[in-house]
């Protein structure tokens, strides 16, 4: 009986979404999909990074603190919290995160709502107690995005040769400013109880499409988008309407969390070795998992062929397609309730 117990409690565990898949398990049960995903990531690692307007904005990029406070948060313009600001989603503990980001000495402060601010969300309010409704929220100066978009304008600080090594070049010739449009979205495929977790829907219904402005610059959710920093392994836990949404607009920054394993940031480039890579981790396939499915395997061609060919191009002609900068910027590592990722920072 203990056997058994211990036994489910594995099977249990190795079942959990939110936690990696050994890799050992994924070149077993996904062998194909294991290389096309690391072709499409060599490759996309070796292009040029894009490069950032003039003159540059700096934005620091947290999500999932869950009432935690990360001991160093570095400067910059635009501070950003792409959500799960708390775990029980009372009043008092987003008043707590709302206070001290307004104490940050960025120059704006931007957050948007997660799953587990139940608060925030009017259909999940109510499984919070009379004593955890009481009282009404302060944002101060923090900008809370909620299906809403938010212009700033922006006059980015110099940084000089005290800056470390890869902001050296990061320099202002004068007072510029810059106009950045941001959208702010907290919707999430389902992941738990609907009366639970805020602002969920049925996974696999699109929340997406239309919704985020053509001129957005930069866009926080909290949920990943398809196939990117999602844990894309068995299936992904992003969303595939989103990832369409994001290729629509193409912002700049595309800023979430939620996926705490999935932590850190890589650019899109949206070219067809991209269009390829979503094919071909979206094909599902019982054929021995995978190894004899030539649609499959006819995506890693596609993916390594295409993907050379554009590399080319940066690389000896210098040419630069469209591309988002992704960022996941959870500060939770993993599961263990402590924070531990590190923050990002990205210049755009």
């Amino acid at each position: 009986m203990v056997f058994e117990t211990l036994t489910g409690r594995r099977r249990r565990k190795a079942a959990d979404p939110f936690e990696p898949t050994p890799l050992l398990t994924l070149l077993l049960r996904a062998p194909v999909k294991l290389l096309l995903h690391h072709a499409y990531h060599l490759l996309t690692y070796l292009h040029s990074p894009p490069t950032p307007a003039s003159p540059p904005v700096r934005i620091v990029c947290i999500s999932d603190t869950h009432t935690l406070i990360p001991a160093d948060v570095p400067a910059g313009d635009v501070l950003i919290h792409a959500g799960d600001l708390s775990n029980a989603g009372s009043v008092a503990d987003i008043q707590a995160q709302v206070d001290w980001l307004a104490s940050l000495p960025h120059k704006e402060v931007v957050v948007i709502s997660g799953n587990h601010d139940t608060y925030l969300d009017a259909r999940t309010r109510p499984s919070l107690s009379d004593e955890q409704r009481r009282g009404t929220l302060d944002w101060k100066r923090v900008h809370y995005l909620q299906h809403r978009r938010l212009s700033l304008s922006i006059t980015p600080d110099a940084r000089g040769e005290d800056a470390p090594p890869d902001t050296q070049t990061r320099l202002l010739a004068g007072k510029q400013s810059r106009r950045l449009r941001l959208y702010g979205a907290p919707q999430i495929p389902a992941c738990g109880p609907m009366a639970v977790h805020a602002f969920q829907y049925p996974r696999g219904q699109d929340a997406w499409s239309e919704t985020v402005p053509e001129d957005t610059d930069i866009l926080i959710t909290h949920t990943p988008p398809k196939y990117h920093l999602d844990l894309p392994f068995p299936s992904g836990l992003g969303c595939e309407h989103l990832l369409a949404e994001v290729q629509r607009v193409k912002p700049a920054l595309h800023v979430f969390g939620h996926v705490h394993w999935g932590a850190g940031q890589e650019v899109v480039w949206w070219d067809r070795c991209h269009e390829a890579y979503q094919q071909g981790m979206s094909t599902r396939s019982k054929w021995t998992h995978g190894l004899l499915n030539p649609w499959l395997w006819w995506s890693v061609v596609r993916v390594v062929y295409r993907g050379l060919r554009e590399l080319v191009w940066d690389r000896v002609w210098g040419g630069q397609g469209p591309s988002t900068v992704m960022v996941n910027a959870a500060q939770t590592h993993g599961n263990t309730g402590k924070l531990g990722n590190a923050v990002q920072i990205v210049d755009i």
